[in-house]
């Protein structure tokens, strides 16, 4: 499906249904370098389920037109924009590692619009490692193969770290700028995470990966303590790293089902 904001193309994945504004609907938000691809079997579980279902391709990434937004600020706006345009007023707002900053910082700006959250590889601080950083910018391909390295538990099936790498390689050749740079940077200076988590009042549930070397765990518990109220669901089936919802794709959408017939059915 496609919509305007600010004059740009955004386009969403509906699960392969069409989208219905009357129904409950999901909001799936990806992460850096990533587009509406990562959340493909979530997306067709929860459509299947008689969920609408909006999985954005952020500005600047995949099918969506404009510029890439350098701040999580300037994404939780256009989020709002994105609700608006597609006629919904409130919905389960999903998002992973960089998305569960854009849709905490929406719930915070618009908190009438949140049914409820579902923070995915989430974490605050989400700092970035300057090497990362200073290597997406000036290499981006050998940034790209750090990342799909620390993304993936080590008893993932290689063929999903392969994926991973072609669909980030596809969205940085399609991008004028260093892309992965201006994501990483997003995270790296966001600085509203704990007011944002504090002002929340509807349900949240943060889904983890044991083996997540990226936003570890551990280092959530500064955020998943700032929200009282939350809940936490560890991905245990199978080693599970950041990639979740590739390397645990049933195990991710039960989690995403449940809360979303909790909240919104």
């Amino acid at each position: 499906m496609q919509l305007t904001i600010d004059g740009h193309t955004a386009f969403c994945h509906t699960g392969d249904h069409p989208f219905d504004p009357a129904l409950p609907t999901v909001v799936l938000v990806h992460g850096a370098l990533n587009d509406h691809a990562v959340w493909t079997q979530q997306s067709r579980a929860l459509a299947a389920r008689g969920f609408a279902v909006l999985a954005p391709d952020l500005p600047g990434h995949g099918r969506s037109g404009g510029p890439a937004m350098r701040s999580v600020e300037a994404l939780a706006d256009w989020l709002i924009a994105l609700l608006d345009a597609a006629g919904v007023g409130r919905a389960l707002l999903a998002g992973h590692s960089m998305g569960s900053l854009v849709v905490l910082e929406t719930a915070s700006r618009a908190p009438q619009r949140a049914a409820g959250l579902a923070l995915l590889g989430a974490t605050f601080p989400m700092k970035v490692a300057d090497a990362l950083l200073a290597t997406a910018l000036e290499d981006q391909q050998a940034a790209i193969d750090m990342v799909v390295t620390w993304s993936h538990a080590p008893a993932t099936d290689p063929s999903v770290a392969d994926a991973a790498r072609d669909m980030m390689q596809r969205l940085a050749a399609g991008s004028s700028e260093a892309l992965l740079h201006t994501d990483l940077a997003a995270c790296n200076a966001y600085a509203n995470g704990m007011t944002a988590a504090a002002a929340v009042t509807c349900p949240v549930v943060f889904v983890q990966g044991t083996q997540d070397k990226m936003t570890p765990p551990r280092k959530a518990g500064a955020l998943t303590d700032a929200i009282a109220h939350a809940t936490v669901v560890t991905v245990v089936t199978v080693e599970t790293g950041h990639a979740m919802m590739q390397e645990a794709p049933e195990a991710v959408s039960n989690a995403l089902l449940a809360q979303a017939e909790r909240l919104i059915s």
